[in-house]
């Protein structure tokens, strides 16, 4: 480990020491990796011998002035702060051009500021700043259009294929993000795992950006639908609501990976949701009950 190593990763324990003190509450801070802090204490202790992941989270910040919450997604680089990090900030109340602009700003704001300084406080506070000037904005852009005509979205379907789907804290996650973004469908546990996930368009690629969030291997949208829409789009939707499904699974259960979930079940329920005809796109072959 090099002396700049070990002066970051000291760095980034510090500041995140000052951000639990700003938001004590488990929902206002979520770390990625609830370990990612220990293994970077573990490793600096040398206890771990390997380099430990980036620290990644997500801070839920209230604008100063209002009761409108924001989100900002953190990712620390091994060698923030002499290395920007990966910041990225979406709130509900904000149509996609104001978001865009939202991070454009923060990460000018981010650029102003000296290399080699901790600035994720820094990021918190000017966003508690400024994200109600943003918001106030997309409210004075989008209420007139509103009052002359149906607003126009992008209904979107993405069947999602994965190799297996096991980890109790991915399916949390997966659970968790298709009930925030007002998404249905379901997700197949076990192997192989398959999502799918229906509802606006923005919606449906900020799950799809978030659950591969960094990096998840072995996966892959198969297959997207799409269309345009004036007003409700559940008449649309395949799915009621976002289940976790379980079908029985074929194999030694004491080897996780050599057992497999029931197609032939699957695809009869891929059957009473008229989407029967997805089961060759995800798997290469015709489906069978």
């Amino acid at each position: 480990m090099t002396t700049e190593l070990r002066e970051c990763l000291e760095l980034q324990l510090l500041e995140m020491e000052m951000l639990f003190s700003m938001f004590p509450s488990k929902e206002e801070i979520v770390l990625q990796d609830k370990n990612s802090v220990l293994y970077v204490q573990r490793y600096l202790e040398g206890i771990l011998e390997s380099l430990p992941p980036s620290i990644a989270f997500s801070i839920f910040v209230k604008a100063e002035d209002s009761l409108i919450k924001a989100e900002m997604h953190v990712s620390l680089p091994q060698n923030y702060p002499q290395k920007e990090p990966q910041l990225f900030v979406r709130s509900s109340v904000l149509d996609r051009q104001q978001q865009n602009l939202v991070n454009k700003s923060l990460a000018a704001h981010i650029r102003s500021l000296d290399r080699g300084e901790l600035c994720i406080t820094s990021a918190v506070q000017w966003l508690q700043d400024n994200i109600s000037t943003y918001i106030q904005c997309s409210k004075q852009q989008t209420e007139p259009e509103n009052d002359r005509k149906e607003s126009t979205a992008t209904f979107y379907r993405m069947w999602i294929y994965s190799h297996h789907i096991y980890r109790q804290e991915l399916r949390k996650k997966i659970l968790e993000c298709a009930k925030r973004l007002n998404l249905t469908g379901f997700c197949l546990t076990g192997k192989p795992g398959v999502i799918c996930v229906e509802g606006l368009k923005e919606h449906c690629e900020e799950f799809w950006r978030d659950i591969r969030y960094p990096n998840w291997k072995h996966i892959s949208c198969k297959h997207t639908d799409s269309k345009e829409v004036t007003g409700k789009i559940d008449d649309l939707c395949l799915f009621q609501s976002f289940e976790e499904l379980k079908f029985e699974a074929h194999g030694d259960y004491g080897l996780r990976n050599d057992y497999h979930m029931d197609l032939g079940q699957f695809f009869e329920y891929l059957r009473e949701h008229n989407s029967e005809h997805i089961f060759q796109i995800l798997f290469g072959i015709e489906g069978k009950s």
